[in-house]
């Protein structure tokens, strides 16, 4: 019986799953004298592999976290929000509410903050991520654990803190009427020592908070009325943006922290601008040609002199 080579591969499969979905492997039959094709066969393998390198696998351990762009990703490791505190609860307990260590943490201190500073109602907080992070219905991003819908903080218009009755659409003067009829404020302060616990926050990373541009301006009138500092005023007024390919976020605000060095490392894929305040990504140091290909193929290819049996089956004659 000659030697045979089968390939079975589902549509749409990167290389990698055939190690992750134990039915669809690649089977090979192959006698002592194709090492030769072996070789080669495995090169091919790597080729193809390489596209698809950014995908958490068991061949991949290194990549892993917050993995690929806000809108093009998967989470692993991740970390479930709580669902209720005493300064912020979820908007639907069974919501996505899963997201990075990072992000949670930067949850709670900005709830915290808040309270400690203008104790009143609690912050309400929308979708994170799905728990393996990926597509989610009613978003574009939303998918590496790495953003936040966030209601923003409401008075009554004499100035009581209430909790937010949902997604209302606030206009140029700060007000929203509510489902049932009745109006709301803006809470300016209490949104604005939120915006600043995020930004001066030396573990968050913010590299976008999307609000609709006439609450940023509503806001940066406040800050600069009270007198902070002209260097906090033009962060927030740097990563304050009103988005141009969504909803002009005027019912809430959309959180969204930069990779760290660190996730970089294992996937987290920059989309955005790198702020001079934000750590600089690691540099590469330069490498041979030579290096990188003998470093791809260490223990793929049997060294001369040995027989190698990975990846064969001896046909029966």
């Amino acid at each position: 019986m000659g030697p045979s080579v089968t390939l079975r591969m589902p549509h749409g499969k990167c290389p990698l799953d055939l190690f992750t979905s134990p039915r669809s492997f690649v089977l090979l039959r192959l006698d002592p004298g194709m090492r030769s094709f072996v070789q080669l066969a495995l090169f091919v393998l790597l080729i193809f592999t390489i596209g698809c390198v950014g995908t958490p696998s068991p061949l991949t351990p290194n990549v892993h976290g917050s993995v690929g762009l806000p809108h093009f990703g998967v989470l692993t490791d991740g970390v479930q929000l709580p669902k209720r505190t005493h300064t912020f609860r979820l908007l639907r307990e069974a919501s996505a509410r899963w997201g990075t260590p990072r992000l949670i943490a930067t949850i709670e201190h900005a709830a915290a903050t808040v309270h400690r500073l203008r104790p009143g109602a609690p912050l309400l907080v929308g979708d994170l991520s799905a728990k393996h992070g990926g597509f989610r219905t009613g978003h574009k991003s939303h998918r590496t654990g790495r953003d936040v819908d966030l209601l923003l903080y409401i008075v009554t218009p004499d100035g009581r803190s209430i909790p937010s009755p949902g997604f209302v659409t606030f206009g140029p003067d700060g007000l929203a009427e509510t489902p049932t009829g009745t109006f709301v404020r803006f809470d300016t302060e209490r949104n604005w020592q939120f915006v600043k616990a995020l930004v001066t926050s030396p573990k968050a990373d913010v590299q976008w908070i999307f609000l609709a541009r006439w609450l940023e301006a509503l806001l940066i009138e406040h800050a600069r009325a009270r007198g902070e500092d002209l260097d906090l005023i033009w962060r927030a007024e740097n990563v304050l943006l009103q988005p141009a390919d969504s909803a002009a976020h005027d019912d809430h605000f959309h959180l969204r922290i930069a990779c760290t060095q660190d996730e970089l490392v294992h996937g987290c894929d920059v989309h955005g601008p790198a702020w001079p305040w934000l750590p600089s990504p690691p540099v590469l140091e330069d490498v041979a040609d030579e290096e990188l290909v003998a470093a791809l193929l260490e223990g793929l290819l049997p060294t001369p002199g040995t027989s190698s049996g990975v990846g064969s089956e001896v046909a029966s004659p």
